[in-house]
């Protein structure tokens, strides 16, 4: 299926076009490594011919235990944003979990992103639908796919029909997610650029007690079946040590894993849209 072409910065999502990176640590931690991130991204997006949005979170509200990190408040992480978004061109995205937050997000982040426990939140979406930003609604766990046409519903009734949809598994028994990669399709009828989380689909949410648990081994086996299926961005969270980072290491990716991982799965999606 063909969808809608959505433009941000200097990347394009769908309308048959090569597959987007979404890609970054899953929370900031420090400027320098941040950064770090940021320009490895840029420099291997840009050697494969392919867009890059860069992601970390400001702050992660929805975190297993109230001791975990949550990252450096809104102030501190839109700063270091716009950073990364000045100095290596890049569009930016992270989560907005309530209303407060939604103004200065939208000062710097060219996405606004939905996180999947609060993709049901009416009134988060309409605000984030009435800043004129592209809207990225993570599919929550807890939903089927055809339940998303109501949330791009909301947006679209608000007078803003630049949404995105991420897949990021759902429920399945206690601490573990599966991926139903029908829902892909499913999602992809909504005429919406559809992304799959392949290291969000890999988590073990609160699977070691205190902290989500994560099985990265099958990540790339996950990214492959979605871009076989056919989609329009791939998300990853990515660390230079995913054994030291403060959030998601257990499902996060290492930078060295990421050159031939991408060129393996970019003849998939050639193959796929050349057929389109």
């Amino acid at each position: 299926m063909k969808v809608r072409e959505i433009s941000v910065g200097n990347v394009t999502f769908g309308g048959n076009r090569p597959l987007v990176l979404i890609a970054g640590p899953c929370v900031i931690e420090e400027q320098g490594l941040t950064l770090r991130i940021a320009e490895y991204l840029k420099k291997l997006t840009t050697e494969l011919g392919i867009g890059l949005v860069f992601k970390a979170s400001f702050d992660k509200a929805n975190r297993t235990s109230i001791g975990s990190f949550r990252g450096p408040g809104m102030e501190e992480g839109l700063e270091i944003l716009a950073k990364v978004k000045r100095e290596l061109d890049v569009p930016v995205v992270s989560d907005v979990h309530d209303l407060s937050q939604i103004p200065a997000a939208a000062e710097v982040l060219d996405i606004l992103q939905i996180p999947a426990f609060l993709s049901r939140q009416t009134d988060l979406l309409l605000a984030a639908a009435c800043t004129g930003k592209v809207v990225n609604v993570k599919k929550g766990q807890f939903l089927a796919p055809w339940d998303m046409a109501n949330a791009v519903k909301k947006i679209e009734q608000a007078g803003n029909s630049q949404v995105l949809l991420t897949e990021r598994g759902a429920s399945f028994g206690y601490n573990n997610l599966v991926v139903d990669m029908r829902s892909l399709v499913i999602m992809r009828e909504t005429g919406c650029p559809v992304v799959f989380d392949a290291t969000h689909a890999v988590q073990l949410p609160g699977g070691a007690g205190t902290s989500s648990g994560g099985q990265r081994q099958y990540v790339g086996a996950l990214s492959r079946a979605a871009v076989a299926v056919g989609i329009d961005a791939l998300f990853w969270e990515v660390h230079e040590n995913p054994d030291l980072a403060l959030c998601d290491g257990p499902n996060s990716l290492r930078l060295d894993q990421l050159p031939a991982m991408l060129r393996e799965i970019l003849v998939i999606d050639r193959l796929i849209k050349e057929r389109n």
